[in-house]
């Protein structure tokens, strides 16, 4: 028998950065919503504490996953070496931070600062991703010795130009273990770069490490044009036993919705999007069919 699936969402729905505060006020809420999962982004290390929010979501029967936020100056690629180093030390923390949460992923796009762009011939994509393997292999294995799997997440062309599909990340990830390192999947971001979604999440396969799921235009999942059907018997078909993640952003805070891009409201409310989007999503049947 298949597995029941495991949903979660985001706390940049509702605030950035996270605080023990606001993190206190939305767990019970997020809990009572009916979901299984708290997406505890990482901005800066010590925005919010550990050990209090593991305390907290194990009192309330709620588990954790982990993004890393990669601002200014976090780079893996084509920087200089202190640059570089100091990435590396961030991410080591960050995974520390996963484990302390007993979340088995770290996700994000932690080869380069978001919104950080440039040309590249093939010779330099090539070298650029030797850069990358370069760069993360000692994360990956600090990782590997934490028990958690660092999850690389192809962004959209508008924010990065070094990895925006499944079959780049697949060639920037190569050599690197799969134990210990796969990809991270945000189905925004591939509503814009993948011609095929479903095609595309079969391509990932068992490299697949953590899901994020939204509208196009990062709303409510369900509120939308994607085609969710494809989209989850190939996620089933991929053998996919992790949650789906609602991830949406505020646009309370200027700085993260000016990175998102959020102009308008995605939904009446901020809540709307996570218990939308839950609703739709435990609709959905598991297995390899869809109702006709």
């Amino acid at each position: 028998m298949k597995a029941a699936r495991t949903f979660g969402v985001n706390t940049w729905v509702w605030a950035s950065p996270l605080t023990d505060r606001r993190l206190a006020e939305l767990a019970p809420r997020i809990r009572e919503w009916g979901f299984d999962v708290v997406e505890l982004p990482v901005e800066n290390t010590g925005d919010w504490d550990p050990g209090r929010a593991a305390k907290l979501l194990d009192s309330l029967g709620l588990s954790a996953t982990i993004v890393v936020a990669m601002g200014p100056g976090r780079e893996l690629v084509e920087a200089d070496g202190r640059t570089v180093t100091a990435t590396r030390d961030l991410l080591r923390r960050v995974i520390d931070t996963a484990a302390a949460v007993s979340s088995p992923v770290v996700a994000g796009p932690l080869y380069a600062s978001v919104g950080r762009t440039w040309r590249m011939n093939d010779a330099e994509r090539r070298a650029c991703y030797e850069q990358l393997r370069d760069g993360l292999a000692p994360v990956v294995e600090h990782a590997r010795g934490a028990g958690v799997t660092v999850a690389v997440e192809p962004l959209n062309r508008y924010e990065t130009s070094v990895v925006n599909t499944v079959d780049q990340t697949l060639e920037a990830l190569t050599g690197l273990p799969a134990e210990g390192c796969g990809i991270a999947l945000d189905v925004y971001h591939m509503n814009i770069e993948e011609q095929d979604i479903p095609a595309a999440v079969r391509r990932a396969g068992d490299r697949i490490a953590h899901v994020q799921v939204s509208a196009n235009d990062r709303g409510a999942p369900g509120a939308d044009h994607l085609d969710w059907p494809g989209i989850i018997t190939a996620l089933d078909a991929a053998g996919y036993q992790g949650p789906l993640v609602i991830e949406s952003f505020t646009g309370d805070n200027e700085t993260i919705a000016t990175a998102a891009s959020i102009w308008r409201p995605l939904a009446p409310t901020q809540d709307a999007i996570a218990v939308g989007g839950l609703s739709f999503l435990t609709e959905i049947p598991i297995g390899h069919s869809w109702p006709t």
